[in-house]
């Protein structure tokens, strides 16, 4: 029994060991609320199980674990994303944004009157099939040089951003090769062996320019720079003509210090400065701005930042976002509403009639009207969209509007209102047997002895129902009530099924 106990301290020893560590780690990287949450949690965790008093704790801890984890962080990173402008375009710590403007190949451009240096790839080969695995060999037009080892750049994400490799003279190398008709053809690194395989300049590999590109170029050589001994940095480029040759380069961006005024005084911080035209960018409300040629404002980036209340205020006084939110909104409580009303409605009138103890064959309605809600909802919504409320060929378009009333079809999924009747009436249909159960249920909870008083009393079945089913039955329903309209308000999956193509 000890040893087992021994063991299960042990365990937990571990578990919140490894949980600090992660919530230390996430803390580094920005999660500020996930990392509070696994702190709060592994807490929790350590109390309930090593305090005496707080042993039927134990049992929650499951629980406990799925609250905090789906629920409480949830609800905290959405308060603290409402206050900030994490958006399309502002995706990214400033960190990281900075990071890339400095480093990514995409913020680079070709030295001016610079010529391009000839390069060829070696690739080792694993039996007849090539692999990514390659040297590159620059020729200057008197000297070889050979590129090995990589210094990778990686984001906070772990994407590559950068590689820089250095250019070492062919000959310090200490790599071995093989000459054929003045041309290297291969070149032995550590017992690996590279063969020749692409070269811009010879069409006799261009069969292998396809391989070149889509494994080896587009994933890792388009970040790789290539520095001499100079300083100087080389990449592959694309030129007019769409061929691929080696190019001396420049970042666009580099950092530097800039005067700035903020709040009305002068200041000296570091900023970003465009190498090209050496001037500072611009950072307004986490966006920032290169200047063009013409004076004007471009973005080239934007990270997230805090914004206060400005998401708030927007939505009362920027029309875009306060028309369409109000619409929205109004009907995103009015679908909800609806749907309870109506399912709720229906499914108490068949319990009613159900309830009746001289119905014969109740048994057989019951398992038929509890179809609907038995079966899939995604089953029934494709059901309703293509057997009914297609426009074309849809039951109720070409058999009851066009053929028995004589009118044009109903567009169902191309007029607002029409597309509003369809969901509904498809919620209805999926919803009502659950009402229909429950209400069934809480009838039948009800004692006849308050019946059998009213009607002695002289109450009519209008009246019995009013003062004594609907009160009582409601005693009952109404958590359920509320339940589903949270559910409803929340469920956008039969929308979706429904309208999927038209949205």
């Amino acid at each position: 029994m000890k040893f087992w106990k021994t063991i299960g301290y042990l365990m937990l020893v571990a578990f919140t060991v490894f949980s600090i560590i992660g919530a230390i780690f996430l803390f580094g990287r920005g999660f500020y609320e996930l990392s509070v949450t696994l702190f709060v949690l592994v807490f929790l965790i350590d109390f309930f199980i090593l305090n005496r008093n707080a042993y039927p704790y134990r049992y929650m801890i499951p629980a406990l674990i799925l609250l905090f984890i789906l629920v409480l962080y949830p609800i905290a990173f959405t308060i603290r994303t409402a206050f900030t402008n994490y958006g399309t375009g502002h995706i990214m710590t400033r960190q990281e944004i900075v990071e890339r403007l400095l480093v990514d190949p995409i913020y680079t451009y070709i030295v001016p009157d610079s010529s391009p240096l000839n390069y060829s790839v070696y690739v080792r080969f694993e039996g007849t099939q090539p692999t990514n695995d390659f040297r590159t060999v620059v020729f200057d037009g008197s000297t070889y040089y050979v590129a090995r080892d990589y210094r990778v750049l990686k984001s906070e994400a772990g994407q590559l951003i950068l590689a820089e490799v250095e250019l070492i003279k062919l000959s310090e190398s200490g790599l071995s090769v093989e000459k054929q008709n003045g041309r290297i053809e291969l070149i032995k690194d550590n017992g690996k062996i590279y063969r020749y395989f692409y070269n811009p300049d010879d069409s006799s590999t261009a069969i292998n320019e396809d391989y070149f590109k889509y494994y080896i170029l587009f994933p890792i050589m388009s970040k790789i720079e290539f520095v001499d001994n100079n300083g100087n940095r080389y990449a592959i480029r694309q030129n007019e003509e769409g061929k691929l040759f080696m190019y001396n380069i420049k970042h666009m961006y580099k950092l530097g210090l800039a005067e700035t005024i903020e709040k009305g005084k002068s200041i000296v911080k570091t900023v970003l400065i465009n190498t090209i035209t050496n001037r500072p960018l611009i950072e307004e409300n986490g966006t920032i701005y290169d200047i063009n040629e013409k004076g004007e404002k471009v973005i080239v980036g934007g990270y997230i930042s805090y914004y206060g209340l400005k998401n708030f205020t927007r939505i009362f006084t920027d029309p875009t976002i306060s028309g369409p939110f109000a619409k929205i909104f109004v009907w995103n409580f009015t679908w909800a509403a609806l749907s309870v009303l109506f399912t709720f409605v229906i499914g108490l009138i068949l319990a009613l009639v159900l309830n009746n103890p001289n119905l014969k064959g109740c048994a057989v309605y019951r398992s038929l009207l509890i179809i609907p809600w038995a079966i899939p909802a995604f089953i029934s919504v494709l059901v309703w969209k293509n057997g009914f409320f297609n426009e074309t060929y849809g039951i109720i378009n070409k058999f009851i509007v066009t053929q028995l009333f004589g009118r044009e079809p109903i567009r169902w999924f191309n007029d607002p209102f029409w597309a509003k009747v369809a969901v509904l009436t498809v919620n209805t249909w999926l919803g009502f047997p659950y009402m229909m159960v429950v209400s069934l249920g809480a009838l039948q909870s009800i004692p006849e002895d308050y019946y059998e008083a009213a009607a002695i009393d002289g109450a009519s079945k209008w009246q019995r129902f009013w003062k004594i089913t609907f009160p009582l039955l409601m005693t009952t329903i109404a958590p359920l009530l509320v339940g589903s309209f949270a559910f409803n308000f929340n469920n956008f999956v039969n929308i979706y099924l429904l309208h999927k193509n038209m949205v």
